[in-house]
């Protein structure tokens, strides 16, 4: 049965506002029950019914397909010369371009195509209004009223399994988009790896801008515990293994295996923890440092054996083991500077082999660290300061002197790696392991760091602050005991140099240099009178010394019987006042 109702309007009505209002329901058409529905229902009295006509959905959460993007190059070559046209010979190139020239086609091509290419100059040199066209505005603007923060901006987690530590990030020379990380497990006979597992070998080459897959991978026979990118020539790389040996690496090259490894003969016979690229013509001299006591020299061309050898010895003859090396070809072309297992800092210097191998000792008593130097790095305004990072404190040197001028105080937990601004003299990093990055900045006060950042529940192993013009100092790559390395970025107040800081910082270390020669000067003067008295005034001072105990030995006598008599009355007065008790009972 069709139902239908009709609604009717008047025309006077026609584009008036609707009124509603409730009615009371009414019965439209009553259906009533027949004999034949008796079977099939059962009868309520009263039945109620409640039904919805709402739509019903369901919610899901999909997590999509992350789509991976990869940049490629596009080399254009000169070419399309006829057979009888050499391209490398100069005369029959320019012949040809000559015939060329006078063609009619050739003129009429260019004529055409000329327009087209300088719309596509213009379009090239139109000016970006959102784009930073003067880098240096900021000079001379204060930061000082800011306070310091940073924030993070990229993850990069390491894609191997089982996770490993951090042991070293470098990056790129020419700017921020790359950078060079080595992953290890230092610890001896880790749990992790004991029966079947192996320990990856793989080291990766991030791109900042993809932080999901790594831009590069690196593959060399054992783990990396050290890489750095060559200054010269960018695209080449020097990693130091675990198992002591050194690896030259190529990015132009197709695969991932290096290019050539040292001999394990002729190698170290403890990890190589840290390599530094030196000072040569040819840009392929190299140095490393481990803890079997040797510091080798290397040309990456030929790594079948070291160019040259030095023993890290201190001033006893005991071979101390290197843990961190420095090297800056500002400072010198022959200097380097050693921090040791046992926290004492070596300065070896090349010139000077016939003396010790060129190896000098700073102090190894009250200023060494109580244990390894993780980091030993030149400050980049000041040359001759440096700075070394071990146990709980963070430590400043000058090589005028062999105690250090400057330290910082014990922090509250251990620390694994340090490093300086490269942008401000007076800022410098500290990693600690209960994952805190604290920031130091001496231009504004030397008792407390200016800024801490909690990175992460992992202690942190490793950290490096990005050194280009680009960045202006503001990105630093922090680096944890889990596979994972966390990129931040600082305020303008802490990678910004302000006015004159520079030259603050430098009166600042010359004071604390001229303050510790001083204090050197002065305890050098007293142990030569003490020794001048112990050889002619000897026997006078014996004298002195007998009188002054005979002094007091007849003090402590003239003290006791003085007690002794003020006992003595004191019970004399009780032994009277006691027989007048008696006798006036």
């Amino acid at each position: 049965m069709e139902l239908a109702f009709l609604y009717t309007k008047i025309r006077a009505d026609f584009g008036k506002h609707p009124t509603f209002k409730d009615v009371e329901a009414r019965i439209l058409e009553s259906i009533p029950s027949t004999d034949a529905y008796k079977d099939d229902y059962i009868s309520k009295n009263p039945s109620v019914a409640e039904l919805s006509t709402e739509v019903h959905f369901s919610e899901h959460e999909v997590n999509t397909e992350r789509v991976s993007f990869k940049s490629t190059g596009l080399q254009h070559k000169e070419g399309g010369w006829p057979k009888d046209v050499d391209p490398t010979e100069k005369t029959d190139v320019d012949r040809f371009r000559k015939k060329a020239e006078k063609d009619e086609a050739y003129k009429t091509a260019v004529k055409a195509i000329g327009p087209i290419i300088d719309r596509c100059l213009k379009q090239n040199n139109t000016i970006d209004i959102y784009g930073e066209y003067f880098e240096d505005s900021h000079v001379g603007v204060d930061y000082s009223s800011e306070p310091p923060n940073a924030k993070g901006l990229a993850v990069f987690r390491d894609p191997s399994t089982p996770s490993r530590f951090v042991t070293s990030i470098d990056w790129h020379p020419e700017g921020p988009q790359k950078i060079a990380v080595s992953y290890s497990i230092l610890n001896f006979q880790d749990p992790r790896f004991t029966g079947s597992n192996r320990v990856p070998a793989q080291s990766y080459i991030w791109d900042t801008g993809n932080p999901n897959t790594p831009d590069r991978e690196v593959l060399p026979t054992s783990p990396l515990v050290c890489m750095r990118f060559n200054p010269k020539s960018t695209e080449t790389l020097v990693g130091g293994c675990y198992n002591g040996t050194l690896c030259y690496l190529d990015l132009r090259r197709s695969g991932s295996a290096p290019v050539e490894t040292s001999v394990i003969e002729h190698s170290h016979h403890d990890p190589v923890y840290d390599v530094f690229w030196t000072s040569s013509k040819t840009g392929s001299s190299a140095a490393s440092v481990s803890t079997d006591g040797n510091m080798l020299f290397w040309d990456v061309r030929k790594l079948k054996q070291p160019t040259d050898k030095v023993t890290l010895k201190n001033d006893e003859g005991q071979v101390l083991g290197g843990s961190a090396l420095e090297y800056n070809q500002e400072a010198g072309p022959t200097k380097y500077l050693v921090g040791t297992e046992r926290g004492v800092v070596l300065s070896v210097n090349l010139r000077n082999r016939k003396q010790n191998d060129g190896v000098t000792q700073f102090d190894s008593g009250p200023g060494r660290h109580h244990g390894p130097i993780y980091s030993i790095q030149r400050n980049p305004s000041q040359n001759k300061f440096f700075m070394t990072v071990g146990d709980w404190s963070a430590k400043i040197w000058t090589e005028d002197l062999k105690s250090p001028i400057m330290a910082t105080k014990y922090h509250s937990a251990y620390i694994t790696s340090g490093c300086w601004s490269p942008t401000r003299a007076g800022v410098f990093f500290v990693a600690r392991t209960d994952g805190v990055v604290d920031i130091w900045d001496y231009f504004y006060r030397q008792n407390d760091m200016a800024y801490s950042h909690k990175v992460g529940e992992h202690g942190l192993a490793s950290i490096s602050v990005q050194g280009n013009a680009q960045s202006g100092g503001r990105l630093v790559a922090v680096g944890d005991v889990g596979g994972t390395v966390s990129l931040l970025e600082l305020c303008e107040s802490l990678a910004v140099g302000q006015p004159k800081e520079k030259q603050a910082i430098a009166s600042m270390f010359e004071r604390e240099t001229k303050r510790e020669k001083n204090l050197e000067m002065r305890e050098r003067d007293l142990k030569r009178k003490l020794q001048q008295g112990g050889g002619e005034g000897g026997e006078e001072a014996d004298k002195a010394k007998d009188g002054k105990d005979q002094k007091m030995e007849d003090l402590l006598k003239k003290v006791d019987a003085d007690f002794l008599a003020m006992i003595k009355e004191a019970e004399d007065d009780l032994s009277e006042a006691a027989d007048e008790d008696r006798n006036g009972k």
